[in-house]
């Protein structure tokens, strides 16, 4: 198959990213836990007993969220818990100032701490309903629970300040994720460009190599049969010595096109250096190999190369080898080594080893077809 960039090769980095979040949650949660309690008891003890026990109440939701994420790792609920909870710790604070009033300075904490777990979108989303909300509250001092008494200028530079905050970390947060993105999407180009050959666009040798690699590792686990099909374009210098050199580059990225379009979609097909190309087929006996190779073959051999002003034809000669004889992925690329040495050798344009020609049974039943030679 020609190769296309996999995010599931990149998915390593996404998900690391992902398990930092949750860390960065996990240790929010902690913190905020004791945090609450240790403050809730302090204000229950200096006769804030509404106050602290508030605090302490709210400290009940971030506990059971460090230990539900122990046992589930549930990332997203241990998100939402945290978030929840910390919007309702930002009304409460505003709503009653907290101690003489204070109780507002630590919201400067909640935007950058939504952003980071939200993105900007969801974090511009919370923080401007918690930024309504405590207009509303500011607005509004004779709702219920409301207890703090702000004066218009700490109310103006508040909310003033916490807008600045808000805009500056979706900033900051937008910039980061983008920068992530771009990096990448320059790791997949780099992957991409290290697994293809540049011209075909096939698997390039390395990439061929570490799919065999793991065929031959399901093989062993499994027994699942997989051939390989070592293929030689015929005569390739004659090509580039009478049409030129980007003539013959034409010719191994129409035959790399063909190739593909014969495959199916699990098999690999690769250039192997040069003007040879090597095809994995996983599970495919020798005879399913040396049929799909002969295919190859008639189909090279009927195609019409267009160069310029110039058609011509070309053949191709190939070994095919199967993993059931051999314990080694050496002996197997070994093996289809010889087999195209001996296709050439036998006067190119053929497969080795052949199939039988079809003989007429003693009985007059049609021959078998999947006889076939080494």
């Amino acid at each position: 198959m020609l190769l296309n960039s996999s995010p599931e090769r990149l998915q390593p980095f996404v998900d690391e990213e992902t398990q930092r979040i949750a860390r960065v949650t996990l240790w929010v949660s902690a913190a905020a836990f004791i945090l609450l309690i240790a403050i809730g008891a302090r204000a229950w003890l200096a006769g804030h007993g509404t106050y602290g026990q508030t605090l302490m109440l709210l400290a009940i939701p971030m506990g059971i969220n460090l230990i539900d994420f122990s046992f589930n790792r549930n990332s997203f609920r241990s998100r939402c818990v945290v978030l929840s909870t910390v919007a309702v710790l930002f009304c409460v604070l505003v709503a009653t100032g907290g101690e003489n009033n204070t109780g507002p300075l630590w919201l400067y904490v909640f935007p950058p701490l939504v952003f980071y777990l939200t993105g900007p979108l969801a974090g511009c989303l919370l923080a401007l309903v918690c930024l309504g909300m405590t207009v509303v509250i500011f607005r509004f001092p004779e709702l219920p629970l409301v207890t703090a008494d702000y004066s218009v200028d700490f109310q103006l530079r508040f909310l003033l300040t916490l807008l600045f905050e808000t805009v500056f970390c979706f900033v900051l947060d937008f910039s980061r994720r983008q920068t992530r993105t771009q990096l990448l999407e320059v790791a997949r180009l780099f992957e991409y460009a290290a697994r293809t050959d540049e011209l075909t666009k096939l698997a390039n040798r390395r990439e061929m190599r570490a799919q065999l690699t793991k065929e031959l590792a399901r093989h062993e686990r499994n027994e699942h049969p997989f051939s390989v099909v070592l293929i030689d374009v015929d005569f390739f210098k004659r090509i580039n010595d009478q049409f030129g050199h980007e003539a013959g580059d034409q010719v191994l990225v129409e035959f790399a096109e063909l190739l593909e379009s014969l495959c199916r979609k699990a098999d690999v097909a690769s250039r192997w250096g040069g003007e040879e190309f090597l095809v994995l087929l996983p599970d495919t006996s020798l005879l399913q190999a040396l049929i799909l190779a002969e295919r190859l073959r008639a189909s090279t051999e009927a195609k019409t190369f267009v160069y310029g002003d110039r058609s011509f034809s070309i053949t191709i000669s190939a070994g095919v080898c199967s993993v059931a004889q051999h314990n080694t992925l050496e002996s197997l690329l070994n093996q289809a080594d010889h087999n195209l040495y001996e296709a050439k050798s036998q006067g190119r344009n053929r497969i080795f080893p052949r199939v039988k020609p079809s003989q007429p049974q003693p009985d007059g039943t049609a021959p078998n077809p999947g006889d076939s030679e080494t």
